[in-house]
């Protein structure tokens, strides 16, 4: 895994065989921003910032596995990209930790924390209260 002096992150997609990173897609990850650099002939990037990522799934194939690679989903609530996919990448736990731990922050830094209502009920489960 690859640092430079503005990201935290730098890791390439790779070929799922033998895990050669012979691709033009690379992936860079710093505290506030996630980008995503593809193409060759077409450059395409597209950048998430890190308090926009709500969740982070990885998935290994057991190609994946042999080759020590992962895919990495990011579930976003940006507008353009509801799904960020890191594919085939090393280091691929250690980087969906970062993820988790950075969006976590960033959220918490920006005061934008969002509390899921689960199972709250009905108003009316609730004993002893008087709303009139």
């Amino acid at each position: 895994m690859q640092q430079t002096a503005d990201y935290d992150h730098v890791e390439r997609k790779r070929w799922l065989f033998f895990g050669l990173p012979w691709t033009f897609t690379v992936y860079r990850m710093k505290d506030d921003m996630l980008n995503v650099k593809s193409g060759f002939f077409k450059l395409v990037q597209d950048d998430c910032y890190m308090y926009k990522i709500v969740d982070v799934k990885l998935t290994q194939s057991l190609m994946e596995r042999i080759f020590g690679l992962g895919t990495i989903t990011c579930y976003t609530g940006d507008t353009t990209d509801k799904e960020l996919i890191l594919k085939h990448i090393k280091h691929s736990e250690e980087i969906k930790d970062y993820l988790l731990k950075t969006s976590e922050e960033a959220r918490i830094k920006r005061r934008t924390v969002n509390m899921l209502d689960i199972g709250s009920g009905d108003v009316s489960d609730i004993d002893d209260v008087n709303f009139n």
